[in-house]
Parts: structure tokens; C-alpha cells; sequence
């Protein structure tokens, strides 16, 4: 094998490596705090983040227990590789980067939740990466909720 594709086989495994340890991701808990539009009193819930696209949701609203999952719609984050080369007779030359960018609207994430009598719960929730955020949900009846999402403390 040539020093030039040395190099270039280098390049991709390190572009591999650095792919792997973006996309990993990290595990976080969040706290939800629901508002009904028609009154003042609040609700709470919780969701997980194990690093993936998807995780449980639980939300109790008046004594209703809501339990769900949550898959990710819009990532929060966009990774790419750059890569060049350029060559001589004598000295072939590669060289490439990475970027990972924020996605400025944050990420979105559709959540589907139920109770143990069959009433359901849908909800649009946008934020992450340890960061708060906010969302929409809508019961049966069709009353809707304003979310507030921000980070669950440690040991809660």
C-alpha cells in the first residue's frame, strides 16, 4: 500500500471514529411541566434521553397516569465531513475535517402517550441536548397543554 492511501485509510478511520463518538450522544433526564390553556394549575411528568432517537415519557395529569415513548423527528444536530486531496507525481496529499452544527430551531421530538382507561395523549416537543425547551400536547378531548422541558436535577 502507497503512503498516499495509508494516509487516505487513516483519514476514513478517523473520520469513522469521530462519526461514532458524535452520534453516541448523551444520557439525560428531563423534567415536564404541563399548564392546560383553560386554567392555571400544573402538571408534571418525565422523559429520558439514552443518547438514541428515541425514550419513555411518563406525564400525570389529575390523578391520570400517561405513559409513552418519544422518537426524535428533527435532529438537533447536523454532522458532516469535509474531505480534499490533491496530488503530484511525488507527493499525493490528503486532509479532511469535521463540523457538527446546532440546528437553530433545536431539536423535535413526537411523543404518544396512554393511560391504563385507553385515553390518550399526543405531544410535539422541541429542545435537548441538555438544554430546556418547550411543546404542545393535546388530550382526547381535545384541551391542549403548553410543555416547559428543562433538565431533571440530580438525584430526581
Amino acid at each position: 500500500m502507497t503512503a498516499a492511501r495509508k494516509h487516505a485509510a487513516a483519514l476514513r478511520g478517523l473520520a469513522a471514529a469521530a462519526l461514532a463518538v458524535l452520534a453516541a450522544g448523551c444520557a439525560a433526564s428531563y423534567q415536564l411541566t404541563l399548564m392546560p390553556r383553560d386554567s392555571g394549575r400544573l402538571w408534571h411528568g418525565t422523559a429520558d434521553d439514552a443518547g438514541g432517537d428515541e425514550g419513555p415519557i411518563a406525564i400525570t395529569i389529575d390523578g391520570r397516569q400517561y405513559s409513552g415513548t418519544w422518537v426524535q423527528v428533527v435532529p438537533e444536530r447536523t454532522t458532516g465531513v469535509v474531505t480534499g486531496a490533491w496530488a503530484s507525481r511525488r507527493h499525493p496529499f490528503g486532509m479532511g475535517g469535521f463540523f457538527s452544527l446546532d440546528n437553530p430551531g433545536g431539536g423535535r421530538a413526537k411523543a404518544l402517550l396512554t393511560a391504563p382507561d385507553g385515553s390518550g395523549l399526543r405531544c410535539d416537543l422541541r429542545g435537548g441536548g441538555g438544554r430546556t425547551g418547550g411543546g404542545l400536547c393535546r388530550d382526547d378531548r381535545g384541551l391542549e397543554y403548553d410543555v416547559q422541558i428543562r433538565p431533571a436535577s440530580k438525584g430526581s
